[in-house]
């Protein structure tokens, strides 16, 4: 209900009600358009039609065709009512611009002196007090729609600043929380790190034995022991496994050593986009590329930026249907060159949002969680930063920001 009534109803009300109590009675129109004239103030807030330019205009016609008849009927120029030209004018102030409020306020003041027309000179005349009095008071009209739009352009300058004011915040917040995000993710990194190295060369040893070990059974086994031989192949197997593991883990943990050059960044993700097809063809997808040509060379680690691309790309892949499509795009941001790799697939879960890049985590039956964590690390010695958007069923967008100079 509190949307629906507003105290200043109440208070267009009351004036309304006053101006109908005090009123002359001169004529049996004056109290319907004092009435309607109200309906219209009360109203005009909480129809749709009357908010758009076209319906304000039109509502302060209404407001100036009403006050017209009310002041023509109760007396023309000697009318108590001439101040209700103020209604239309200062609505017409408020909400339009300088030539609007111009237009109208000069309106409003000939309508009012259209008033002398109707006066038969053989019969009257307009003194000099008269006169005077006319004028001060298209001079009184005059100076009250100059600083009711004045008043309001000032009012909306402010409401400008401070809605920048609200937007600059709102991104700053994002931002920050982006950035705390971050920095959360690279002390987790730090310290899934450290632990990933103590324990991969701790691991490295006993699987370099084991493999030995099933070397040597195997060449001492005879032809006829087939079981055996199969056991001790699948030993070799899974250590060769393990081992891959292993050095995925110190990937992971030891620290890069970034080889910059300024490169070429749609080489790069051509590069990217080439592995892909080459080394996963069964993945029925189509590749997209939309790349902003202002882009030029970049400082980068090539080898490194384009494992992050295909890295990017294949999980793309692995999400999208077969027969969907992966975009890759680019554009100029600011003093940052942004790449997004978008999908179209399952999506992530919410859920799953604050966890995709930490190490060992994963969605995936087979999957290890290091593909992002590593990705992730990358961007970062790059001094770049990683974002996702995602929405489970409809896909995914993986940003990636780079300066475009260390």
């Amino acid at each position: 209900m509190a949307r629906i009534v507003r105290p200043q109803d109440f208070v267009w009300l009351l004036l309304f009600s006053a101006l109908a109590y005090v009123s002359t009675n001169r004529h049996p129109l004056e109290i319907p358009i004092l009435i309607a004239l109200a309906a219209l103030q009360v109203l005009e807030p909480k129809v749709p039609f009357f908010a758009t330019p076209k319906g304000n205009v039109v509502s302060i016609f209404l407001k100036l065709a009403m006050s017209y008849v009310l002041i023509g009927v109760t007396g023309g120029l000697t009318s108590s009512y001439y101040l209700i030209l103020l209604l239309p004018l200062v609505s017409a102030a408020t909400t339009l611009g300088q030539v609007g409020s111009a237009f109208f306020t000069l309106l409003c003041c000939g309508v009012y002196v259209s008033f002398i027309l109707l006066i038969d000179p053989t019969q009257y005349e307009i003194e000099a007090d008269a006169r005077q009095e006319l004028y001060l008071r298209l001079i009184i009209f005059a100076a009250v729609g100059y600083l009711t739009n004045t008043l309001a352009a000032a009012t909306r300058e402010q409401s400008r600043r401070f809605q920048s004011v609200a937007e600059q915040l709102a991104a700053a917040n994002r931002s920050l929380s982006e950035a705390e995000a971050a920095v959360r993710r690279s002390e987790r990194l730090a310290a899934l790190g450290q632990l990933s190295a103590g324990l991969a060369h701790e691991l490295r040893n006993p699987l370099g034995t084991i493999r030995a070990s099933s070397e040597m059974l195997q060449r001492s086994l005879t032809a006829e022991n087939e079981v055996a031989r199969e056991v001790a192949g699948f030993i070799s197997t899974e250590v060769d496994r393990t081992n891959l593991l292993v050095t995925r883990f110190l990937e992971f943990a030891r620290p890069l050593q970034l080889r910059l050059a300024p490169v070429d960044l749609t080489r790069v993700l051509d590069s990217a986009v080439a592995h892909l097809e080459r080394n996963s063809p069964h993945y029925d997808v189509a590749v997209y590329k939309n790349y902003a040509p202002e882009i030029g060379q970049l400082p980068l680690d090539a080898d490194l930026m384009e494992r992050v691309f295909y890295n990017l790309l294949l999980n793309a892949a692995q999400a999208t249907p077969p027969g969907g499509a992966i975009t890759i795009k680019t554009r100029l941001a600011g003093d940052t060159a942004e790449i997004a790799v978008i999908d179209r697939g399952s999506g992530i879960a919410p859920k799953d949002m604050e966890s995709i890049f930490n190490p060992f985590f994963t969605t995936k039956p087979e999957g290890v969680g290091l593909g992002l964590a590593i990705v992730s690390k990358i961007v970062d010695e790059h001094g770049g930063k990683m974002a996702v958007e995602s929405e489970p069923n409809k896909g995914s967008i993986f940003h990636v920001h780079l300066p475009i100079r260390k």
